[in-house]
C-alpha cells in the first residue's frame, strides 16, 4: 500500500511540476507578447511582427490545463498523506488521553476520513458521468470535461482505497490493543 501511495504522489508531483512549467512559459510569453506590443513595437517593428506571427504569447488555455491538473495533483497526494498520517493535527487536546483513549481516537477519525473519501470519489464520479453525458467542453481548447473528473476520479478512488484501509488498520489496532502500523508511517519504511 505504500507503494501504491508513493507511486500516486510521484505522479502528482510529475502533474505539478508540469503545471509550473506550463504557468512560467505562459507567464514569460504574456509579458513578451506586452513588450513587443508595447517598447518593442515601436523601436523594432518588423522584428516584433515577426515575433507574434510566431505565435509569442500566453499558452492557450492555460488555466483550463492547470485547473484540470491541480485537481488531479490533490488527490494524487492524498494516498500518501493518508498511509503516513500526514494530516494536520492538534496534539495538545489529545496528548494527556491515555493510549486507548488514542486508539479510539484513532480508529474514528481514520473511519470520518475513510467514509468522507468514498463519498468524494462517489460524487467524481457522478458528476463525471454527468460531463460525459450532456459533452461539456472547455472554453477555449475544446477538450471534454470529463476527462479532467476522470483523471481526478482515478485518483480520488486510490485515496479512497487507502483511507478504508488505514480505518481497517485502526479498528485492528483498537481491538488487538497494541499498533499495528504506526501512527506518523515514516517515509523511509
Amino acid at each position: 500500500m505504500l507503494t501504491i501511495a508513493r507511486s500516486m504522489a510521484f505522479a502528482g508531483g510529475l502533474v505539478l511540476t508540469a503545471l509550473i512549467v506550463l504557468v512560467c512559459i505562459s507567464v514569460l510569453g504574456r509579458g513578451l507578447n506586452s513588450l513587443l506590443h508595447g517598447p518593442i513595437g515601436s523601436i523594432a517593428p518588423e522584428f516584433a511582427a515577426k515575433m507574434l506571427a510566431l505565435g509569442v504569447g500566453p499558452v492557450n488555455g492555460d488555466f483550463e490545463i492547470v485547473e484540470a491538473g491541480i485537481a488531479f495533483a490533490i488527490f494524487a497526494f492524498l494516498p500518501l498523506c493518508q498511509i503516513t498520517s500526514g494530516h494536520a493535527t492538534v496534539d495538545i487536546f489529545t496528548a494527556r488521553i491515555p493510549e486507548g483513549g488514542r486508539r479510539f481516537l484513532a480508529a474514528v477519525i481514520e473511519c470520518v476520513f475513510a467514509a468522507v473519501l468514498v463519498i468524494i470519489a462517489l460524487k467524481l464520479y457522478e458528476g463525471m458521468e454527468s460531463k460525459r453525458r450532456y459533452g461539456e467542453t472547455t472554453f477555449l481548447l475544446q477538450f471534454p470535461i470529463w476527462w479532467s473528473y476522470a483523471a481526478s476520479l482515478f485518483a480520488a478512488v486510490i485515496a479512497a482505497a487507502m483511507g478504508v484501509y488505514m480505518a481497517i488498520v485502526r479498528v485492528l489496532e483498537l481491538f488487538m490493543m497494541r499498533p499495528v502500523l504506526p501512527v506518523d508511517t515514516e517515509m523511509d519504511s
